[in-house]
């Protein structure tokens, strides 16, 4: 059975960039997962779902929901707040 989502990722090592994949069925771990290779800096090469590539329109939704959810942390940290604050003062919090 395909997993529901299916990340390929790069991890940079010495000269070249080393391709690895990671896979769930639980669409909150794969926005979780994103937001974590966003904050690292990792290139995110394809973003499948149930064996399809995403169209555009539905990865940039997938990476955008996973930038809110890594700003919304760092506010949360930075500031010392709740997620429900967080969401009332600056609308981040999915």
């Amino acid at each position: 059975m395909l997993p529901k989502y299916k990340i390929e990722f790069g991890v940079p090592f010495r000269n070249h960039v080393q391709r690895h994949h990671y896979t769930t069925d639980d669409p909150v771990a794969c926005e979780d997962f994103l937001a974590q290779l966003l904050e690292k800096g990792f290139a995110v090469y394809d973003i499948m779902h149930e064996g399809e590539s995403l169209h555009k329109k539905e990865f940039d939704r997938l990476i955008k929901a996973a930038a809110n959810l890594l700003v919304s942390r760092h506010i949360c940290t930075s500031l010392h707040i709740t997620t429900e604050e967080e969401r009332f003062r600056f609308g981040f919090a999915a």
